[in-house]
């Protein structure tokens, strides 16, 4: 029997018509849409499927839409036969492995992300930021790039997705001379089409918000461990999951170090729950590089 570690995309893979293909495998993308749009009060299936970009790129849209359908796709997957032994999420994800793994419900993961879209884009419109991905160097270059900075202004390693790719996070002077600095090191950057400043300083208010409405909400025992983003450990203790995800929005995702966990449960298959590869693609690229898992997606 097949050893299944599950990924959840973050925002970034989202593409107009996502979701199409799984309509007639029963019920779980329609009760899990419906219910995005009860809890939302958005038209999540319409802008899942006909868009426009804009419309579904716009955070407030985007959040439930991917968590919706990526909870429908994990229930395809079990419902075929996949075994989940460990979950992790990328950013956003880390709530879609909290309720795979029966720390929260489907509706309580709905309701949180609902209202953590609204406090993304709050904080985006309060505190304007942008981030960049920057490519072919180290990370700890990319953190003394981030010191550099800082003296423009508020600038974070955000995202450790690889060894050799590191997204920052800022404001947008700060993030625009850091650019040029990664650039004078011949590496690669790109700018990103994001609304905020994610996983940094400017949502700090955000996140205290956050915060509260976790309290609220009583963390079960996992069924199975969750690897966290603020800590890339595998965690199964409900209230340092908590803990560690109310941390999450100003916190770098540590993804190299999750993808690393992930191996090390020597799964004999990592399957992402979107309709094409994302975060597992980060995952292949993490040491350590020959394992032998097959990697693979919703058919």
């Amino acid at each position: 029997m097949a050893k299944t570690a599950f990924l959840f995309p973050g925002q970034g893979g989202q593409f107009v018509g996502q979701g199409q293909k799984f309509l007639d495998k029963g019920p779980y993308l329609a009760d899990l849409w419906a219910l995005a749009e009860e809890i939302s009060g958005l038209p999540i299936k319409k802008i899942s499927l006909e868009g426009p970009a804009a419309t579904l790129n716009d955070t407030l849209n985007l959040q439930p839409a991917i968590l919706s359908l990526s909870l429908a796709l994990a229930k395809i997957l079990v419902s075929e036969g996949a075994e989940p032994i460990v979950a992790a999420g990328h950013s956003l994800g880390e709530y879609g492995a909290l309720t795979l793994a029966g720390v929260i419900t489907e509706k309580e993961a709905l309701t949180l992300v609902s209202l953590r879209a609204k406090l993304c884009q709050k904080a985006a419109l309060d505190h304007p930021g942008a981030m960049a991905a920057i490519l072919n160097i180290d990370s700890s270059e990319v953190e003394k790039l981030c010191e550099l900075a800082l003296g423009v202004g508020t600038v974070v390693a955000a995202n450790y997705n690889t060894p050799t790719q590191t997204v920052v996070s800022g404001e947008v002077k700060a993030v625009s001379a850091l650019v040029r600095y990664a650039e004078m090191k011949k590496a690669k950057a790109l700018v990103l089409p994001v609304s905020g400043a994610f996983h940094s300083p400017l949502m700090s208010e955000a996140a205290r918000e956050m915060a509260e409405l976790l309290k609220e909400v009583d963390f079960k025992k996992p069924r199975f461990p969750v690897i966290p983003n603020a800590k890339g450990e595998p965690v199964d203790d409900p209230a340092l999951l908590k803990e560690l995800l109310m941390e999450q929005m100003v916190s770098p995702v540590h993804w190299v170090k999750t993808s690393k966990a992930i191996k090390d449960f020597n799964p004999t298959e990592i399957v992402e729950c979107w309709p094409k590869l994302f975060v597992g693609s980060l995952v292949k690229k993490c040491p350590p590089l020959d394992q032998n898992a097959i990697y693979r997606v919703p058919a």
